[in-house]
């Protein structure tokens, strides 16, 4: 798989063999006759923030190039409000070229899949969003999302402007919630305050609820960071302010900045021989993306301060070697361990920056013996400050 997702592989192998699936690099014209295309290329951001098309609108040139029959265009990916326009402007385009008048529909259907979880999303939705103007098209896509939703009320219709939306405001949304928990958490840390009761009380209130109230030391991955500059880019195409989204922005970089410069307080600017252990380089566990990491920002801000690291990651070290100049592994500032221990040798502090599971209940008798100075900096708040502290560690969590 050209990436980590848990339970991808042996589904993919599976449907292989059995006939259902299979890959092309190029279209075939002569086997190119879906009844549905789903479109679902990446849309990076571009220098402006905004949302890169050129796949998308490639694509659907190539769809327009080869379609013989009546299909329903579905796009998947993550498109600013519009381009579901443009995408069945460029097929029309194409189909004139060839002097052709194919009927075809266009849809939306954003995903809204979590990285890690994203197999058991996809079959046990929340929601699906289809954005339609056909009644032909939405009873297509209402026949192709029966085998894995018994709740009709679960799927919501609408018009593909709204549905591109929809996609922009939930990522939106959740950025926007742990961007506020991560500000009372630093508020909470110069008041004397424990944020993880804060966190506790508030989740308890049915209106708030648990889910993304966790502070941490900045979010990452390839749909927050990047659907926010986009949401920005469009408020300000339309001239509105964009006051609470560049604020969620802006919290965010701070964020990130926070255990680097903790580590700064405590030893100093100059961190010549010191040794940062680092638990944890993808975004989030259960992933190998290192899209906008915060482990990315803490590697470099140390070792441009002459800080040597020993990182550890359960997946995402083949991924994460690529991220980083070569001279740093070759010169010895910075080092991949084998095994999560192996970070600790020696080491002046560890950083907790991504909770796997095999990082929740550490051997803290090990990691004494392997540890320089007994210090742990946890960006993701999952060891009890007390605990640690009859551990004999020095521990600073996030607003804790």
């Amino acid at each position: 798989m050209p990436i980590y997702e848990p339970g991808l592989e042996p589904m993919v192998i599976s449907n292989l063999e059995s006939g259902r699936l299979h890959f092309e690099t190029t279209l075939s014209e002569s086997k190119f006759e879906p009844q549905l295309i789903f479109i679902a290329v990446g849309t990076p951001s571009d220098k402006d923030g905004s949302a890169d098309m050129q796949f998308v609108l490639e694509a659907a040139r190539n769809i327009g190039s080869y379609i013989k029959n009546y299909c329903v265009v579905v796009d998947k990916s993550t498109v600013p409000v519009g381009v579901g326009d443009q995408v069945k402007q460029n097929i029309q385009d194409e189909l004139k070229k060839r002097n052709l008048a194919i009927k075809f529909d266009m849809v939306s259907n954003p995903e809204f899949l979590r990285e890690g979880a994203a197999i058991d999303d996809f079959m046990r939705p929340d929601r699906i969003i289809i954005g339609c103007s056909s009644k032909k098209a939405k009873n297509i896509m209402q026949e192709l999302y029966a085998p894995i939703t018994r709740h009709p009320e679960k799927i919501y219709f609408m018009n593909v402007k709204d549905a591109e939306m929809t996609k922009y405001v939930a990522n939106a949304m959740l950025a926007t919630k742990i961007s506020f928990m991560n500000e009372m958490a630093v508020l909470c840390s110069r008041m004397g305050v424990d944020v993880e009761n804060v966190r506790i009380g508030i989740g308890a209130d049915s209106r708030i609820g648990n889910a993304f109230i966790y502070p941490g030391c900045g979010y990452g991955g390839s749909c927050f960071p990047k659907d926010v500059k986009a949401l920005i880019k469009m408020a300000e195409d339309y001239h509105v302010e964009p006051m609470i989204l560049n604020a969620v922005e802006k919290r965010n970089y701070h964020q990130k900045q926070i255990l680097p410069k903790k580590i700064v307080e405590i030893f100093g600017e100059d961190l010549s021989d010191i040794t940062i252990g680092v638990w944890g380089l993808s975004f989030k566990p259960g992933t190998d993306d290192m899209r906008e990491a915060s482990s990315l920002v803490l590697i470099e801000n140390l070792i441009s301060r002459n800080a040597k690291i020993q990182a550890y990651d359960p997946v995402a070290m083949p991924v994460a070697r690529k991220m980083f100049p070569e001279d740093w592994f070759n010169s010895g500032k910075l080092h991949f361990s084998e095994h999560q221990y192996d970070a600790l040798k020696n080491a002046d502090a560890l950083t907790l920056v991504t909770e796997w599971k095999p990082f929740c209940y550490p051997d803290l008798a090990v990691m004494k013996k392997l540890m320089r100075r007994h210090l742990i900096l946890d960006g993701r708040n999952q060891y009890d400050p007390k605990h640690m502290r009859d551990a004999e560690f020095e521990y600073y969590g996030i607003g804790r």
